[in-house]
Parts: structure tokens; C-alpha cells; sequence
């Protein structure tokens, strides 16, 4: 799995320009940027009907089924090299927008504090976005605060630390965009190791007089992961040498690097496969008090599903995968501990958490892709009509090939999942026969397809 790579940068002379260019990054956040100010004002002044808003209608149908269907699978963390929320904050930090101004970057220069450099932010982040999700989901409003508030947060950060502090150990979304960017079909590596080590200036890191160091705190010439890699490019930028290459490589290689993983990290695959479980039954299920103790009908009737939700997540899914592994362990006869076990094993149900989010994301996109026609005539839902759209109506698509396309994306992401179970399974028993190692890898197998059957009856059943 871990073997072929191409080098897409030597066989494409236009993307190797591109991502030499200063231009394309702010280029690609000024669009972006568009769009996410007129979610705001559309959310805070139009209409309160979210299947006539702008806001509701482009970022959590248009812009989610974009990030989950495309963007992820394909690029990785592609979108954070134009996610716009970071942008006002690194363009005060820099004092510009395209060219590098020269000098310090305009921040206290704060370090931020060792014990938080990890996602454990994120994931409670993304658990706190997730409780109220069948509210910010529906109501324009609270969209808009929710997006005002990430990108005050993260300005507020850039003032007080250097670089993309936000980014890397605080947003609700890129933890796991970073988790689910390890399955991407791409990465940006240097083509010789041997060279950095030897290069003592390092302009990857501290940067030149025309591109930043790594606005992620990373040093590329070490990188084995997308995890913390936003493809911005200002190592390529910087790099005397040349030594970089945008490869295209085996799905899910970075899922086998043993020696980065971690429990947040395990965690967060453990909490996105959950919630992906979670979602089709009270957003799209048949269960209509679910739905209402979502949306807080009662404060009571909510306090019970919140109650009920983080038990799924964080006790009752990393409780199964626990004893899945204890199990795993005895029939493969691995020396590992558990807790070691849980926490590598727990990557290989990252793909299926992957194709969960996909199946999902084709349903909403299918049941309520139709209001984008609408909105884009009369964003704010005020009676415009500026492309002679408004009056498009509202209209389920492809409804009898929606299951099917579901499964059909689930079944790749099993496959995958039990494909790096066994390579995990065999990194702990090198030396064991296959037919060893394929029982050590079993039980992880059954929990992965009893997942997979839950799915399936969700969107079949």
C-alpha cells in the first residue's frame, strides 16, 4: 500500500508553476472568503427558513457535500489552504495579502502551551458543534454566529500566537479533516531526506524573502503525515534545493505510520465513525421524537439525548472497539498492550468513518441539493430574483439510486478499513505466518462489518 508514488509536480509543468505561485492561496480565500460573508449576512438579516437562506442552504448542503465528497477523499486538507476563516487573522499577522512583507510576523509571539499541542480541543469542539448540530443546521442565525465566532477566535489567536494556532490545535473541523486527510490519494513529501538533514539554513522553517516558513509549525523536511499539512506550499516556495514533491500515492498510507499515532487521534476516528452512525437516524431517520429532542423542544427531553449522545461517543463505540482488540490480541497472540492496540486499530476504522460521512452526505445532498437553485437568486429570501431562479422548486433527486449509491460507497471503505486492520495486525506479529496474523486481524474485521450492516440497514432498511 505504501510503495508506488508519482510525483505530480515533475509530470505537470502547470501545477508545478501554480504551487509556486504566491498568488493562487489568497486567491483561492478571497472566493472562499465571498462566500463566507455573505453566509453571515445572509444568516443574521435574511429569512429565518433555512431551505430559503444562503447560509443554511451553502455551507452545510453545497460547501459540506463539496468538503466531504471531493475535497477530503481527493486532496486531503486541500480546503485548509482556502478555508477563510484563518484569513483576516494571518493577513494582519503578515501585514499582506499576497507577497511576503518583510520583517516579524505582528503578533505577541506567545508559545502555546505544550499540554494542548494536540486535538483534544478539536474533538471537544467538534463534539459541542455536533450536540447542537440539528440546531445550527436549520436555524440561519446561529450559523452565523457559529461562523463569526470561529473567525474572531481564530483572529484573536493569530494576535496572540504565531502562525495558524487556530487551525492546527483549535478547530472543530480541521481535526478531523487532518484525521480523514492520512486516507487522501496525495502528499507533500521531500524527495530526499539526505538533503534536508544536510542543509543547514532551513528556509522551509523560517522562510525567505519571498515565502513564510511553515505557517503550521511543522518542519517538512521531517513530515510522514497530511495530518498537519495544509498544501499551502510555502516549503515548495522556499526550498532552495527543489526538494519537494506533490505525490500521488496508494489510499490510506499514512494510516500505517505507527510511530505518529496517538489517543486524540484515535479518538477523534472513533467519535467522526459515531456521529456518521448518529446523523441518518435523527436528521434523516423516521424517528420524529429523536429529531425534536435534538432540536430542544424541552430542555429536559435535550439534556437526555445530550446525555445519550456522549455516551455513544465516547463510551459506548471506544467500549466495543476495547473489547474488540482484547480479543484481536489473544487470537493473534500479540505482545502489544491494549491500550496500544486500541489506539492503532482505531485508525483502521478511519476509512469506513470516511465512507459513513460520504453516504450521508449523498443523501442530504440528494434530498436538499434542489434549494440551491433557489437561494442563489434570492440569497437572503427576500423576494430577488436575480438569476430567474427563485421560483425553481424543490425537488428530491436520483431518490431510488440514493441507497444504492450509499452502498456502494460504504463497501470501499470496509474494504479499506480491513486491508490496514491486517497491515496494523502484521506491523505487531512481523514475523508471525499470515494465517496468524489474519486472526489477530478477525475480530477487528467483525466489528468493522457489523458497522458496515448497521449502515446499510440505516439507508436500506
Amino acid at each position: 500500500m505504501d510503495d508506488a508514488r508519482l510525483d505530480l509536480l515533475a509530470r505537470l509543468p502547470w501545477l508545478r508553476r501554480a504551487f509556486r505561485s504566491r498568488l493562487w492561496q489568497p486567491a483561492a480565500m478571497l472566493v472562499t472568503l465571498g462566500f463566507f460573508v455573505s453566509a453571515i449576512l445572509t444568516g443574521l438579516l435574511g429569512t429565518p427558513a433555512g431551505s430559503r437562506n444562503f447560509g443554511i442552504v451553502f455551507v452545510w448542503i453545497v460547501w459540506w457535500a463539496l468538503l466531504i465528497l471531493m475535497l477530503i477523499p481527493l486532496g486531503g486538507r486541500l480546503w485548509c489552504a482556502m478555508c477563510p476563516i484563518p484569513a483576516p487573522g494571518e493577513w494582519l499577522q503578515r501585514r499582506g495579502v499576497v507577497q511576503r512583507t518583510p520583517g516579524r510576523l505582528r503578533t505577541l509571539g506567545l508559545q502555546w502551551p505544550r499540554r494542548l499541542r494536540n486535538i483534544w480541543l478539536q474533538n471537544a469542539g467538534f463534539l459541542l458543534v455536533a450536540l447542537f448540530s440539528a440546531i445550527i443546521l436549520t436555524r440561519p442565525s446561529i450559523t452565523a454566529w457559529v461562523l463569526l465566532g470561529f473567525v474572531l477566535l481564530s483572529s484573536a489567536l493569530s494576535l496572540l500566537y504565531e502562525n495558524r494556532i487556530f487551525c492546527r490545535y483549535v478547530c472543530p473541523v480541521g481535526g478531523f479533516i487532518g484525521l480523514y486527510s492520512l486516507i487522501a490519494p496525495v502528499e507533500l513529501r521531500v524527495k530526499e531526506r539526505a538533503i534536508c538533514r544536510a542543509h543547514g539554513s532551513k528556509e522551509c522553517v523560517v522562510g525567505t524573502a519571498g515565502s513564510y516558513g511553515c505557517p503550521w509549525l511543522l518542519y517538512p523536511g521531517g513530515m510522514r503525515r497530511n495530518a498537519a499539512c495544509n498544501l499551502c506550499a510555502e516549503c515548495v516556495r522556499g526550498c532552495p534545493k527543489d526538494n519537494f514533491a506533490l505525490n500521488l500515492r496508494p489510499p490510506g498510507s499514512d494510516l500505517l505510520v505507527g510511530a505518529e499515532r496517538r489517543l486524540d487521534e484515535a479518538y477523534k476516528s472513533l467519535i467522526m465513525l459515531a456521529c456518521a452512525l448518529i446523523y441518518p437516524v435523527v436528521l434523516l431517520g423516521p424517528w420524529g421524537w429523536l429529531k425534536d429532542l435534538a432540536n430542544m423542544q424541552t430542555l429536559a427531553g435535550w439534556v437526555v439525548y445530550a446525555f445519550g449522545f456522549l455516551v455513544i461517543n465516547l463510551l459506548l463505540l471506544p467500549g466495543l472497539l476495547w473489547l474488540t482488540v482484547s480479543a484481536a490480541r489473544r487470537l493473534g497472540g500479540m505482545s502489544a498492550s491494549r491500550s496500544t492496540l486500541f489506539v492503532d486499530y482505531a485508525y483502521a476504522v478511519a476509512p469506513l468513518g470516511l465512507a459513513g460521512w460520504m453516504a450521508f452526505s449523498l443523501s442530504f445532498l440528494f434530498v436538499n441539493g434542489s434549494y440551491a437553485l433557489a437561494v442563489l437568486s434570492d440569497p437572503f429570501g427576500w423576494g430577488w430574483d436575480m438569476l430567474g431562479t427563485a421560483q425553481v422548486p424543490w425537488r428530491p433527486q436520483m431518490s431510488a439510486w440514493t441507497p444504492i449509491l450509499q452502498v456502494l460507497t460504504l463497501l470501499p471503505g470496509l474494504l479499506l478499513s480491513i486491508v490496514v486492520a491486517y497491515r496494523i495486525s502484521r506491523q505487531h506479529s512481523p514475523a508471525a505466518p499470515s494465517q496468524r496474523v489474519w486472526w489477530g486481524t478477525l475480530p477487528v474485521a467483525v466489528f468493522q462489518t457489523t458497522v458496515t450492516l448497521v449502515f446499510v440497514w440505516l439507508y436500506l432498511g
